[in-house]
């Protein structure tokens, strides 16, 4: 994986089609989720949930979601003499550049020093902004903070997810802030599989009536 500067890159619900197939690498975009297949055993993507929060011609920047870490946003924080008592734990972002700190929160208008992903979901490395945020005590419901991100070179995650490798669904706030990380993996690809195989029967359907 080529390291990509997330510095320079930041400036599931289904999709009903007519062959009952899940989205693929044309539909990669910022704001959307992928999935690991379950045959996927690299350590750092198995079982993921990410979320892409910049997608481009330079290359493609994601968050996974769904692991949550031990380490609180205090010990994260230190120098923030109101984030002491913050025990919301940060994420695991990703593989690249885990001691940086990125974070995501939901905000009615843009926040200033972060950039928009989807619907009121924003993206940011700004320092100030991250401060701000974590003294102003969000609930994790509108704000986490995330070490590391995840990157591709231009051309590999389209390779990856034709592949087979990863499955494609829209972004969903509720997803992305979800309540319980450490299953969303889990029910997430239980209804891909579903998914997938209703389709396979839908075809199977249409073949046995021609």
């Amino acid at each position: 994986m080529r390291r990509l500067a997330v510095w320079a890159c930041l400036a599931l619900m289904w999709c009903a089609r007519a062959t009952a197939q899940e989205a693929g690498a044309d539909d990669l975009a910022a704001g959307t989720l992928l999935v690991a297949d379950q045959e996927l055993k690299d350590p750092p993507f198995a079982q993921t949930v990410i979320l892409l929060v910049h997608y481009g011609e330079e290359g493609t920047v994601g968050l996974i979601v769904n692991r949550r870490t031990k380490t609180p946003l205090s010990e994260v924080f230190p120098r923030l003499a109101n984030a002491k008592n913050h025990a919301d734990p940060v994420y695991e972002g990703g593989p690249v550049d885990e001691t940086g700190v990125l974070g995501l929160l939901r905000s009615p208008q843009d926040p200033g020093d972060a950039g928009l992903v989807f619907a009121d979901v924003y993206v940011t490395t700004s320092k100030s902004l991250l401060g701000k945020t974590v003294e102003a005590q969000k609930n994790p419901s509108l704000f986490r903070a995330y070490l590391g991100y995840c990157g591709w070179a231009p051309g590999q995650l389209e390779t990856e997810t034709e592949a087979g490798a990863w499955h494609v669904v829209d972004g969903d706030v509720s997803l992305v802030f979800d309540g319980e990380p450490q299953t969303l993996w889990q029910r997430l690809s239980d209804r891909t599989n579903l998914r997938m195989a209703r389709g396979s029967r839908s075809s199977r359907s249409l073949v046995s009536r021609r």
